[in-house]
């Protein structure tokens, strides 16, 4: 179920200030090598959802997990790429399109891939992809040759297949401490 060497990892954890630099500490610390992370709110306003991918040539991702385990702030915690699952990765990619012919190409690479354009210019185009990743990097590839001038990517998330639910509902103690220290609910960020 490993794809490329790559592990990916679902964590859901406090949606409190600093659990994001704990997890990437204990990670940097433990010396594994993280290929994405991506970090988002779930249902729960108290409870977050990372999605990490690592180069599993450092460590396997039960090892990681049980690492991850260890942090207070840290409610669960699956390897995803063991089980059946649906992974994706979003990219914005600029490219050039300053003549005819360089549109052309790539209105035709957009209509063999998930793609569409988003923005067009005169001198450059706004291409949005979303797809595994290994769908995302052979369009880059394709995409090379009209020339890319500016790319960002999202990173990786990943959710189990079916039944395979990883969701904190029940999950409540944020609410209560809140409630204790002013009265009111507030929702902190990650």
């Amino acid at each position: 179920m490993t794809q490329n060497g790559k592990q990916t990892l679902s964590a859901l954890v406090e949606n409190k200030p600093g659990v994001l630099n704990r997890v990437v500490s204990m990670l940097r610390r433990r010396n594994f090598n993280v290929d994405s992370l991506t970090v988002g709110r779930t249902a729960n306003p108290f409870v977050s959802r990372m999605t990490i991918v690592v180069d599993q040539t450092r460590g396997s991702g039960k090892r990681i997990a049980s690492n991850l385990f260890k942090l207070v702030n840290v409610i669960d915690v699956k390897v995803i790429s063991d089980e059946l699952h649906v992974s994706r990765d979003l990219a914005l990619i600029k490219v050039r399109s300053d003549d005819a012919e360089s549109r052309n190409a790539l209105t035709l690479i957009c209509e063999r891939f998930p793609a569409r354009i988003i923005d067009i210019g005169p001198a450059v185009a706004i291409v949005e992809i979303t797809a595994q990743e290994d769908i995302v990097e052979a369009m880059i590839k394709e995409l090379e040759p009209i020339g890319i001038v500016e790319m960002v990517r999202t990173g990786v998330v990943a959710m189990g297949r079916g039944v395979r639910i990883m969701e904190a509902d029940d999950y409540r103690p944020a609410v209560e401490a809140i409630k204790e220290d002013s009265g009111s609910y507030q929702v902190y960020g990650v």
